[in-house]
């Protein structure tokens, strides 16, 4: 009976350390999600300005290079 006992005590024990260690991976994991939907969201954000940047240079140019011609036009005629 004692020896029943004891080697259910020792089963529990590792049964809990099992469970401890499951638990450890899971929580690494949700982290390393995390990071990953974080890494992400801000990588999309970035193209995103990126994006943004570009159009507007691309506009100043354009317009800069209107009004310059303009300008020259009318100081010509």
């Amino acid at each position: 009976m004692r020896q029943s006992i004891d080697q259910f005590e020792v089963e529990f024990e590792q049964e809990a350390a099992l469970e401890r260690q499951r638990r450890r991976q899971l929580r690494h994991r949700a982290v390393a999600r995390s990071r990953a939907r974080r890494i992400q969201r801000t990588e999309k954000r970035g193209n995103v300005g990126f994006g943004v940047l570009l159009i507007a240079l691309t506009l100043t140019v354009i317009v800069v290079t209107v009004v310059m011609f303009e300008t020259l036009a009318w100081l010509m005629a």
